[in-house]
């Protein structure tokens, strides 16, 4: 699915491979509701996490073997595809997609806030089930279809409003009369400063060393993406988007079979080829930052403003009021 960053218009949806055989036939762009692994941490957790300023993006969270307490019997024991790293940012996280941060995230957001969140980004899929902190890593009761999550990611893109993906704008007789428009439901979820912080984060797994989506790189364009992948490798995601058009693509199969690709994501191969067809032609832009983020130069090591002793440095973006004390490294 393809959406107009700016209308909420559809433009582009695909709901299956190989040949039409039947007409309005099942479309698991609009109708399949699948798990979505890690394609779920922006919405389920940078959204609500940076905007209530429990944390930022250069927050530290220690990323080791950890047991959740999530109120049932066993512990909830969560693990990393590739190792872990000790304490990291935020950030960090987000390039690699490590698992335990982002549960640890979870736990201070509270899946009830969490959930609130995604429904007012369109998620209408959510149970009672999904309360809990397995939906930090998109373990979900029923799961969600790419339309929605579409729109969602649409939601960062649009500078945090929500706005109903629409399919037409209005149905018209012969003689040019109206009999049908479109009315679209809008909801301004967060401000224009936490999607600006969540795009730049967004921006690590296509431009990062360690980043997981590194080939939707387009050149004089910045690109946020985020990949998903569920147990077995049953679900492969990618989603994401740029300053003009968000995106949601889904591979697997509709009774589950595991995804082997020559070690790459079919999604976001898939993901990338069309991105890069629509944006053909397009004037190259970048994510602009409002006025009222803050910059501050932050020590790699510590997460913590740098000071003149820090060597390794980068720039980083906050909120009014969260932004970081000194390192004491």
């Amino acid at each position: 699915v393809v959406i107009d960053n700016k209308t909420g218009y559809v433009v582009g949806c695909v709901g299956g491979l190989g040949e039409k055989e039947t007409s309005r036939g099942f479309n698991r762009a609009t109708q399949a509701k699948r798990q979505t692994g890690s394609a779920i941490k922006p919405l389920a957790i940078l959204a609500p996490g940076i905007d209530k300023k429990i944390f930022t993006a250069s927050t530290t969270f220690v990323d080791e073997e950890t047991d959740f307490n999530d109120g049932s019997d066993e512990p909830y024991h969560p693990t990393n595809y590739d190792g872990y790293l000790g304490e990291i940012t935020v950030r960090r996280a987000v390039e690699s997609s490590q698992n335990i941060p982002f549960v640890k995230m979870m736990e201070e957001i509270t899946p009830k806030t969490s959930i609130k969140y995604l429904k007012k980004m369109g998620i209408s899929t959510l149970t009672d089930k999904d309360e809990n902190l397995a939906l930090a890593l998109g373990g979900l009761d029923i799961g969600m279809s790419p339309l929605e999550t579409a729109a969602a990611y649409a939601t960062i893109a649009n500078d945090g409003k929500y706005i109903e993906p629409t399919f037409f704008t209005k149905i018209e007789t012969s003689e040019g009369k109206t009999v049908l428009k479109s009315k679209q439901k809008k909801k301004n979820v967060f401000s224009k400063e936490t999607a600006y912080i969540i795009k730049e984060l967004l921006t690590e797994p296509v431009n990062g060393t360690y980043g997981t989506a590194t080939y939707c790189k387009m050149k004089n364009m910045d690109v946020a993406a985020k990949t998903g992948t569920t147990n077995e490798n049953y679900d492969r995601w990618l989603c994401g988007f740029t300053p003009y058009y968000s995106a949601a693509t889904w591979f697997g199969f509709d009774i589950n079979e595991t995804i082997n690709f020559n070690k790459r994501n079919p999604a976001g191969l898939i993901w990338s080829s069309i991105m890069d067809d629509i944006h053909e032609g397009l004037e190259g832009k970048r994510f602009e930052k409002p006025n009222k983020v803050i910059s501050c130069t932050i020590c790699k090591k510590s997460g913590k403003k740098a000071t003149k002793y820090c060597i390794d440095t980068y720039e980083e973006y906050y909120l009014k009021g969260t932004e970081p004390t000194e390192c004491t490294y």
